[in-house]
């Protein structure tokens, strides 16, 4: 972000743009959360993070400006510093924060399909383990099956 003057030059267009392609990101992490493609996921993962860290270096950009300007980081800060600024850059910042608030919903979706996926698996392995079954294992801690019945011993003399 650059400076003139006292106040910091507020172009979000590259944030904006960072923005949506997260976005993007996020709606095919959640496809891919709801078709089970592990694959697919693992390939999102480090462009997702890229995204995140450069959305980072804005984010930082715009707190170091304002206080160079000696404006105060935080919202109303921003909202004293976009009164003044013309009508484009204050559409610009309300996209963005229209972007983000997308953002976190998307997240907290996808937070929610990750923790299903969670469960269905903790529950397979519970089923696999004996977990809620009264008659016993299914394997033993050697890993062989284990008798679901009980056991009789037969004394041979």
């Amino acid at each position: 972000m650059q400076q003139t003057g006292k106040a910091p030059a507020l172009q979000f267009g590259e944030e904006i743009a960072a923005g949506k392609a997260l976005l993007e990101v996020l709606r095919q992490e959640q496809e891919c959360l709801i078709a089970a493609d592990i694959e697919g996921l693992g390939a999102l993962t480090e462009e997702k993070s890229k995204l995140l860290a450069r959305l980072g270096e804005f984010a930082m950009q715009r707190q170091r400006a304002l206080a160079d300007a000696g404006i105060e980081d935080s919202e109303a800060g921003m909202q004293s510093l976009l009164k003044n600024a013309p009508s484009s850059v204050r559409a610009d910042w309300d996209q963005l924060l229209a972007v983000a608030r997308e953002g976190k919903e998307l997240n907290r979706v996808n937070g929610l399909l990750i923790g299903q996926h969670m469960s269905r698996n903790q529950n397979a392995l519970n089923a696999l383990q004996g977990g809620g079954q009264a008659a016993g294992t299914l394997y033993g801690p050697n890993g062989q099956a284990a008798s679901q019945g009980g056991s009789r011993r037969l004394v041979v003399g």
